[in-house]
């Protein structure tokens, strides 16, 4: 990895815009049991409608691919966990091809007959925005029960940390309905020794309007920086909170975090460029059907060209951070040299303010 973040900077000082990717993302399924407000993709509403995943056999000839690019994996969907064969593919990725870091993000409310999954994983990262079961069963669109079993599932996963050697991680989108119980949120992280990263909602991939004019979204963000400075459980680089600060512009590297979909389509050069269906991005090809992952980043160069040089920003953290930190080495360094406390969840040196 320190290789690949070296060649990366020899690229971005010959201004280059393709980088080597750092982690890849496959998205297992496009089947949600939840309804999200926010959600763009996903959900019960759109399951008819999904995409196919692939069988057994054929996701593993996809992480092959992937892994012959990168050395860290994010699976995710849809809601991952509902994946038929997860706890054996999670395995074959880990003791097979053997990568470095595997993260699976999730809503949790799976997590109880998927225990055995956690000692496999470097991360698990769930998504939530709020901590009162009422105001989160109104996010996610399901009965109060719902939302008490993502709480307690929370609960119970971040009493296995320690025992099972992985990081836990709450994911919160900040919305106009959510933000007043962010403090509540950050108290539990602190309360569970979890960490937590926060992104704003976004509405076609830009934040939504209410946000952006929002006197508490600013003052709120100010006061992550702040909590973030004496060691709280705050994921998430001074780099990128200052770009939410302010939501100005910034370069974006996609081919970092690139994408492959639940029927092994790679998206290029990101999700969203992918989806809006111009002439600067899509799928250029399907991993099942090339015999290496640098094929696979020629076809696309070749269909596509390389990433745009500018675009409208989506300020999403899995963008953003990635594109910051290789830009920015000087802010990596700082991170790595003064927020060890939220970096290695020390939060208990973490004295609220």
């Amino acid at each position: 990895m320190a290789l690949s973040y070296l060649k990366n900077l020899t690229k971005l000082a010959r201004g280059h815009r393709y980088l080597l990717p750092r982690v890849a993302v496959y998205y297992l399924t496009a089947q949600c049991n939840f309804n999200c407000a926010y959600c763009e993709d996903f959900g019960q509403r759109r399951n008819a409608q999904a995409e196919t995943s692939l069988g057994s056999e054929d996701a593993r000839r996809v992480l092959g691919i992937i892994r012959q690019g990168v050395d860290s994996l994010i699976l995710t969907g849809g809601e991952p966990l509902l994946y038929p064969d997860i706890a054996a593919l999670v395995s074959f990725a880990r003791k097979e091809l053997r990568f470095r870091q595997i993260t699976l993000t999730t809503n949790g409310s799976l997590l109880l007959n998927a225990e055995p999954l956690l000692p496999l994983l470097d991360r698990l990262v769930i998504s939530l925005d709020a901590v009162d079961p009422g105001q989160w069963s109104a996010v996610i669109r399901m009965p109060v029960e719902a939302a008490q079993t993502v709480l307690d599932n929370i609960r119970r996963c971040a009493a296995r940390q320690k025992a099972d050697r992985f990081r836990l991680i709450l994911n919160a989108v900040l919305s106009p309905e959510t933000i007043e119980g962010a403090d509540a949120l950050l108290d539990f992280c602190r309360e569970q020794r979890i960490l937590v990263s926060f992104s704003p909602q976004a509405v076609c991939n830009w934040p939504r309007y209410e946000l952006i004019t929002s006197p508490e979204y600013r003052v709120f963000i100010s006061k992550l920086m702040d909590i973030k400075r004496r060691g709280g459980p705050v994921l998430g680089s001074h780099a990128y909170l200052r770009i939410l600060l302010d939501l100005c512009p910034f370069s974006c590297y996609p081919t970092l975090t690139p994408r492959i979909l639940p029927n092994g389509d790679l998206a290029y050069p990101c999700r969203p460029i992918e989806k809006s269906g111009n002439t600067h991005g899509g799928r250029a090809c399907n991993l099942l059907a090339v015999q290496s992952w640098q094929q696979a980043q020629a076809l696309a160069f070749r269909e596509y060209g390389l990433p745009p040089r500018v675009c409208s920003s989506c300020f999403q953290q899995c963008y953003v951070e990635p594109s910051l930190m290789q830009a920015q080495p000087i802010s990596l360094l700082r991170e790595k040299l003064f927020y060890p406390p939220s970096r290695q969840a020390g939060i208990d040196r973490y004295v609220p303010g």
